[in-house]
């Protein structure tokens, strides 16, 4: 059975604008085109409906950051051709895609330890080494030794990609990566409690 991105959408209890994030993040196996209209089959909307949530008490932080993303749009810059997130972006382009200036606590980012990227609310990649920050004059920062521990291919199945060469980081990409994590924001950065006490 096929669902229009209407039904799908309403299947997952979220907004037709975010379940399309999800379609053209490439995220989604076994999409059809029925005239202008994306199919997706109704295995992988309940593939994603059962995704679990992120196991956050877990993690040694008493509170993670979480980066917000859209799907990847071409930018023009000379150091990366893209920003925000596809499945079809290898691990180094998908670094510099992610890699940003944004308004944030840089030493609450840090404190976490890593940084779930999340696209339509589901962790999509993971990144770390984020212990060395940069501020600019818009009081924008940065995390230049940020490392890409993992990625997501597939959500429904999911299909996950570890890049981290530290088995600390390894463990947290394996955690995180393919979950339903929510978060609420004004920007790109939300912070999130994970119910633990740092120890």
């Amino acid at each position: 059975m096929l669902l229009t991105t209407g039904q799908a959408a309403e299947e997952l209890g979220c907004a037709v604008t975010t379940f399309r994030r999800l379609v053209r993040s490439g995220l989604l196996p076994g999409l059809s085109q029925r005239g202008v209209r994306v199919m997706t089959p109704l295995a992988v909307v309940q593939a994603l409906d059962a995704r679990p949530h992120a196991a956050l008490h877990r993690l040694d932080a008493a509170e993670i950051a979480v980066l917000r993303v859209d799907t990847a749009q071409p930018t023009g810059e000379p150091d990366r051709n893209w920003i925000g997130f596809a499945a079809t972006l290898g691990p180094e382009d998908l670094l510099k895609a992610l890699r940003g200036w944004w308004r944030c606590d840089a030493a609450s980012v840090a404190a976490g330890g890593a940084l779930p990227v999340t696209l339509a609310g589901y962790v999509v990649a993971v990144l770390t080494g984020l212990e060395r920050w940069e501020k600019n004059a818009e009081s924008r920062h940065a995390f230049p030794d940020a490392r890409l521990a993992g990625y997501v291919t597939d959500l429904a199945t999911p299909q996950i990609t570890i890049t981290a060469e530290s088995e600390a980081d390894r463990r947290v990409a394996e955690l995180l990566l393919g979950t339903r994590l929510v978060s609420h924001s004004g920007g790109a950065i939300a912070y999130v409690p994970t119910h633990t006490t740092a120890g």
